[in-house]
């Protein structure tokens, strides 16, 4: 009789549980990657909205000299060769004013989905955010089809694009953290983080596939896939292993009695706790987290403890209240800040600097993101490794602010170190902003002081994440009005919201010092004196 392939007992040697924590694992994975690759076009057209007149009219006279046959008038002239409304002198601002909307709509709606997230079924409200967030996304392609030339339609349509993607952070992190306990959590966080960079990749490829020959396609085919995800979404998300071990115990014959151990959190199901040999007792849900070797066998019948009421969901002070996410929120904003004034304004630095074409542009600034992935890895491992999450973030801070100046000085070098530059300022910019929202913000979400109140995450979540975005949404403005003193002040400005970024984490850096224990933040003593 044949052996049995070693792939196929690598298979079988995982269990059903382990199986759901992979597709839950991947499938947040593509549903926020989808919601980054929708994002990232408007960096990569802007270049083709307001090009250089000059340049596209001697490239015509020169195509239309060498050829035989009499000139014909050319389709670009010194007024139209930009996309109106984006042909005015004014026009750098122009495009900063449609990123501040976007972001700005952004920031205030992530307050406000946190708290819905809480109160409505995850499943449901991602889908239905990826839907509306894919219509958006198209609809400002169509300005192209349709030539709309209207500023407030595009305001409009980033607006209301701003608003639904608010429903992607809260749910995804708060889906993952459902299912992954506090182990190696920075190490998990950062690989599963590394979806926004491979979104800003996809959508840098696949916009600037398309932005010189007809870039409303840049913006209609990273709609359709985020619609097509959102689609996804509702078939196949698990919000929580409560969810599917109550399906079991549904699907159970009617003849046998349920599991004991069948429990729920969130959506209106028996709560559960096992009784183990040393009289602690643990959550059925986190005893599904656990390595099977460290689940101790109960020496007496399982003892179940229902809970008649679930615990309400905390509100927006007492999510302030929790030790360090008031730090952390605010060294947040000042590190998107500088993170997304790069999403938004590379690809048009590098196209002005290095003088490149828009295609060529946008495929070099995906190396900024590339770096962001090894840097949001490296960031959770270290800080896994260390216990110590704000220093982590602390000393990737102080070592972006001498990246970020000789990356203001892109233009003097070769091709080589222009590229070495972009992936270590990548990993050094993106990896903070990478723990801070997600290792960071599942930490305190969970936090001790919460009591076993898992409900706070959600709202934690879009705390951190939302007065990150009010950054997010300075930044490319900022950039916007000072670009046309030159981009050194550009780069002044990011190095001092670093600076800024770093100052707020000296005190929970102190106390993590000074503490003589080594766990994640979750734990370390952040209680005031």
């Amino acid at each position: 009789m044949a052996t049995v392939p070693p792939g196929i007992r690598l298979l079988v040697s995982f269990d059903r549980d382990q199986w759901y924590r992979a597709l839950t694992f991947i499938l947040t994975f593509l549903l926020y990657t989808s919601f980054h690759l929708s994002r990232k076009p408007i960096s990569i057209v802007k270049s083709e909205l307001h090009k250089n007149c000059s340049s596209v009219n001697e490239l015509a006279t020169i195509a239309s000299s060498s050829s035989q046959q009499p000139s014909l008038p050319s389709l670009h002239t010194g007024t139209d060769c930009s996309w109106k409304p984006f042909d005015k002198r004014n026009y750098k601002q122009l495009l900063g004013a449609m990123d501040y909307s976007f972001l700005c709509a952004y920031a205030v709606g992530m307050y406000l989905s946190g708290i819905i997230g809480e109160r409505v079924p995850i499943r449901l409200y991602l889908s239905m955010g990826m839907l509306t967030s894919g219509l958006f996304t198209c609809l400002f392609g169509l300005g192209y089809v349709y030539n709309i030339h209207n500023l407030g339609f595009y305001i409009f349509v980033q607006v209301a694009n701003g608003l639904v993607q608010t429903t992607g952070w809260p749910s995804v992190v708060t889906c993952i953290s459902n299912w992954f306990g506090k182990g190696r959590r920075g190490l998990i966080m950062g690989l599963w983080n590394s979806h926004t960079s491979v979104g800003n990749i996809l959508g840098s490829l696949i916009a600037g596939y398309w932005v010189s020959s007809n870039w409303g396609l840049s913006f209609i085919v990273p709609g359709l896939i985020i619609a097509v995800m959102g689609v996804v979404c509702f078939f196949f998300l698990i919000e929580h292993p409560n969810d599917l071990k109550s399906m079991y115990d549904q699907n159970s014959s009617p003849g046998k009695s349920a599991p004991t151990n069948s429990w729920n959190g969130v959506n209106g199901h028996t709560e559960v706790y096992l009784q183990y040999k040393d009289n602690k007792t643990q959550s059925y849900d986190t005893e599904l987290l656990l390595p099977r070797d460290s689940v101790c066998v109960p020496m007496q019948p399982v003892v179940v403890v229902k809970r008649e009421s679930q615990p309400s969901a905390i509100s927006f002070m007492g999510a302030l209240r929790i030790p360090g996410v008031i730090e952390f929120s605010l060294c947040l904003l000042f590190a998107k800040l500088v993170s997304y004034t790069f999403l938004f304004w590379l690809p048009l630095y590098i196209t002005k600097a290095a003088h490149l074409d828009a295609k060529k542009a946008g495929d070099l600034s995906t190396l900024f993101d590339v770096g962001g992935i090894v840097g949001g890895i490296l960031a959770g491992v270290i800080s896994d490794k260390l216990g110590k999450r704000a220093t982590t973030c602390a000393i990737m801070l102080l070592l972006a602010a001498p990246t970020l100046y000789g990356f203001s000085m892109i233009s003097e070098f070769g091709l080589g170190p222009t590229i070495g530059m972009m992936l270590v300022c990548g990993g050094l910019v993106n990896g903070p902003y990478s723990l801070i929202t997600t290792a960071v913000s599942a930490d305190l979400g969970t936090h001790k002081s919460l009591k076993g109140n898992a409900r706070a995450l959600s709202t934690v979540t879009a705390i951190i994440d939302g007065t990150g975005s009010v950054g997010a949404a300075l930044g490319p403005l900022l950039a916007g009005l000072l670009s046309p003193g030159g981009w050194d002040q550009v780069f002044y400005m990011l190095m001092i919201a670093d600076f800024l970024a770093l100052l707020l984490l000296l005190r929970l850096v102190t106390k993590e010092l000074i503490s003589n224990k080594s766990h994640p933040i979750s734990t370390v003593e952040l209680k005031e004196h």
